[in-house]
């Protein structure tokens, strides 16, 4: 038998969602700290039936996974694969740990190693990139250890309570990465 678990580390595991799960998702998306992080559009609640179709109409080039921890299986966050050009074996990256209470544990981290593995390993990727907002200081030293480097900025991006900030692409080729 096969188990629903897709891909695990020491302390998290990557896997599938489950219906419990759309209410955390739903106050995640009402977290304006989370949110800012997470997207350039403005912070909105999501509805139940929002996140439904989030969740059950995942696109063919996407690989959405539930972040858990291994010890009480709680829900932290997501993570993700999307944007794949298959011709090119090239995708984009996305993480959240949506609970504040889990920043700063290592977490994100593992999850990055595993999704980094999984994208060069298992679906045979060759380059991995990313977005990242210029004052999330915390995402940027993530990703910079796991060796992206930072190859563009999109200046003054967005606005953000009267103040302007750059986006930066990060990128990460198979050849440059240490497992």
């Amino acid at each position: 038998m096969l188990s629903r678990t897709v891909l695990s580390g020491e302390n998290i595991i990557l896997g599938s969602f489950i219906d419990e799960d759309i209410k955390k998702i739903i106050e995640w998306h009402a977290d304006e700290k989370i949110m800012r992080n997470l997207d350039a559009l403005p912070v909105k609640p999501k509805k139940e039936t929002e996140i439904k179709k989030w969740l059950d109409e995942c696109p063919q080039d996407t690989f959405r996974f539930s972040l858990r921890l291994k010890e009480g299986n709680e829900l932290i966050g997501y993570a993700e694969l999307n944007g794949i050009l298959w011709p090119h074996r090239t995708g984009w990256v996305t993480i959240a740990i949506a609970d504040e209470t889990k920043w700063g544990k290592g977490y994100g981290k593992e999850a990055m190693q595993c999704l980094i593995r999984y994208a060069f390993r298992e679906l045979n990727l060759y380059r991995l990139q990313l977005t990242v907002f210029s004052y999330n200081t915390r995402a940027k030293t993530l990703y910079e250890s796991l060796g992206f480097r930072r190859e563009g900025c999109y200046r003054e991006f967005l606005e953000r309570d009267g103040k302007r900030h750059d986006m930066y692409l990060y990128g990460l080729l198979r050849k440059e990465w240490k497992e």
